[in-house]
């Protein structure tokens, strides 16, 4: 695999296989104890959220107020169950994506992007500071047209809070979610179980001006 093939998305015709069989999950959380498998408690929703590698983006889920389960896996792209190595071979067409499931009585979509926007560097395209791929690229797949309505809001907000203190232009992918392929049970949580395990979780420093009137 060269280094150009892992900054491109692979076509139909060049992305693997994949298998039939899902990916075998411990289905309680290693922090909390609750469920990673739906069906979830009625009145949650969910979203899938892409900012680099998922080990440390999904702890910063799991502690975020009102989140009440997460997981992570592959999403976004063509290889049905993937595992790691195929997802950064970059011939799969998946980024790392955490699954957020949310109580919306006790916190906002909004409120997550904040999370979102505030946790990494939304402008690296095809990376995440060190992390080089399309596995890594960010990206927020929603599972509502409201989810979809205030994460298009909340990026044009965060592009003009990103262009007053001189960043790029944001690069994330908004789009409706698809299939959520689970990783292998030793991502899950991995920084709860591996506490000076690798975070590369890094923003630009950039403040989200979530709760203020975002633009129409």
């Amino acid at each position: 695999m060269n280094h150009a093939m892992k900054l491109r998305l692979p076509t139909a015709a060049e992305a693997l296989p994949g298998r039939a069989q899902t990916m075998p999950v411990l289905n309680r959380h290693f922090v909390h104890g609750r469920p990673l498998l739906p069906p979830f408690p009625a009145g949650m929703e969910w979203a899938l959220l892409g900012m680099g590698c998922f080990w440390g983006a999904e702890r910063r889920f799991w502690q975020t107020e009102g989140v009440y389960t997460t997981a992570v896996g592959y999403s976004g792209g063509i290889t049905p169950n993937a595992g790691y190595e195929e997802v950064c071979s970059g011939l799969t067409g998946h980024t790392e994506a955490v699954l957020v499931v949310y109580d919306p009585a006790r916190v906002s979509f909004e409120a997550l992007l904040r999370v979102f926007w505030e946790s990494h560097d939304p402008t690296q395209g095809m990376r995440q500071g060190n992390d080089i791929g399309t596995q890594y690229r960010s990206a927020i797949y929603y599972t509502s047209d409201g989810q979809g309505a205030t994460a298009t809001r909340s990026l044009a907000a965060y592009q003009q809070a990103l262009d007053a203190a001189g960043h790029g232009t944001i690069t994330t992918e908004i789009a409706p979610a698809g299939a959520f392929y689970y990783a292998e049970d030793y991502h899950q949580q991995y920084l709860a179980k591996v506490p000076n395990g690798y975070c590369g979780l890094g923003g630009t420093g950039v403040s989200c001006p979530v709760g203020l009137q975002l633009p129409e």
